[in-house]
């Protein structure tokens, strides 16, 4: 297979945008038709084999008694899997060159990261807060250690390891984006730290283009600072949060995902699919929606809207420089942080996170701080009221009823789909 980063900077030098789905199957024919449907799709794509739940807790014996049973699994079961069927899944991808990225949501990767080296890909996703704090209960500590572990032993790996910080996507919804800016980059240091010099930094669309476009600069200009020496592009997520029913609205947010990241100077676009409003996608609606990201990235305008500045980059340097001001090491820098409430992610129940920061869309649609905690940036307004379970329902559906409304009232207003 072509090298993962090698594949992505040259697609990027070509002015192409490489858009990737969310793939994962547990039958490994499944999984080898998802991969060849992806190569084979209209527009310039990586594959991926995403995990699934067990293996991504580490819970190999619920995999094999779901395969003793024929039971479908949410995803591809990599460790438990033997490596000849794996490596049959990835036959066609190796004889055509295309790279192939593993997905999986661990805050302890140690078996994944062996088995995927064991095969001989080269790119991997995570880091030791983003798949940590939003998905299991397993301590900051102890992730920071395993993270530390495994990445060493990736970046030692044959060829140009390849790792994305999952940290511009924490929960996928309602956290500023000052906040998603400093942990994908200090999620950056840390696997620089550890050995890694090919990665990707991520960002997720959120609830305001304008703030979105604010936001995808300041990460350029901040990852061009602090991360000269190594290579690396960033990656955005089509909006990970409660997403429209409609396909029409579901479409329309895609292609408004897709021009953000062209316009922001993203490399690789991760798309959603309007089944995922449902249930899990076919193979066949993965494709459709990749190909329907590719044709709107060929059709955006070479005139971006002017890019205001409220903020954003300022406050996301203040928390990076707050955090490594802690410690030496950034991965004990970043348990201190989150001890101390340094950094504090909104409506995030783990233990290791202070839980005072919270977030609220205003009348614009932009994500602002209704409380900072101990986070050292500007307090919001004191006259802010609390925020309400009712609003923050209001907050959680806000996208999904901005592009259903104009499909159910037969109404297309510009500022959904320009």
């Amino acid at each position: 297979m072509t090298g993962f980063a090698a594949f992505v900077r040259a697609a990027h030098a070509a002015g192409q945008l490489v858009v990737q789905p969310r793939m994962g199957f547990s039958d490994p024919a499944r999984m080898r038709a998802g991969l060849v449907a992806t190569r084979r799709a209209h527009a310039t794509t990586v594959g991926t084999v995403t995990l699934d739940s067990y293996t991504r807790v580490g819970d190999y014996a619920a995999v094999l008694a779901a395969a003793a049973e024929g039971t479908p699994l949410n995803g591809y079961p990599i460790v438990t899997t033997d490596h000849a069927t794996t490596r049959h899944v990835l036959s066609d991808a190796a004889a055509h060159g295309f790279p192939v990225q593993v997905r999986h949501g661990s805050p302890l990767p140690g078996d994944i990261v062996d088995a995927l080296v064991a095969l001989g890909l080269d790119a991997t996703e995570g880091g030791p807060v983003s798949y940590c704090l939003p998905y299991s209960r397993v301590p900051l500590r102890e992730s920071v250690t395993a993270w530390a572990r495994c990445v060493e032993a990736f970046a030692a790996a044959p060829g140009e390891p390849h790792l994305e910080s999952f940290g511009g996507c924490m929960l996928g919804q309602l956290c500023p984006p000052s906040l998603l800016v400093a942990l994908t980059v200090l999620e950056g240091l840390f696997f620089r730290r550890c050995g890694i010099a090919s990665m990707s930094l991520s960002f997720t669309q959120q609830t305001s283009a304008e703030q979105d476009a604010e936001a995808l600069r300041a990460l350029g200009r901040i990852a061009a600072d602090l991360l000269p020496d190594v290579d690396h592009h960033i990656v955005v997520y089509a909006y990970m949060g409660v997403h429209p029913r409609t396909e029409a609205g579901s479409l329309a947010l895609l292609a408004d995902a897709t021009r953000l990241a062209v316009r922001g100077g993203a490399a690789r676009l991760i798309v959603k699919t309007p089944a995922e409003a449902h249930r899990i996608p076919t193979i066949a609606e993965n494709v459709a929606s990749l190909e329907h990201a590719a044709a709107a990235a060929r059709a955006v305008a070479p005139e971006a809207p002017a890019i205001v500045d409220t903020g954003v980059e300022a406050e996301a340097r203040t928390l990076i420089a707050a955090v490594l001001d802690l410690h030496d090491d950034v991965g004990e820098a970043l348990v201190r942080a989150f001890a101390s409430g340094v950094l504090d992610v909104p409506y995030c129940l783990h233990d290791d996170n202070a839980g005072r920061a919270r977030a609220h869309v205003d009348g614009r649609g932009w994500l602002r701080w209704s409380s900072v905690g101990s986070m050292p940036i500007a307090r919001p307004d004191r006259d802010l009221r609390p925020v309400t379970s009712g609003a923050l329902l209001d907050y959680l559906h806000r996208v999904e009823q901005r592009y259903d409304h104009p499909v159910l009232t037969n109404d297309t207003p510009t500022a959904v789909l320009s």
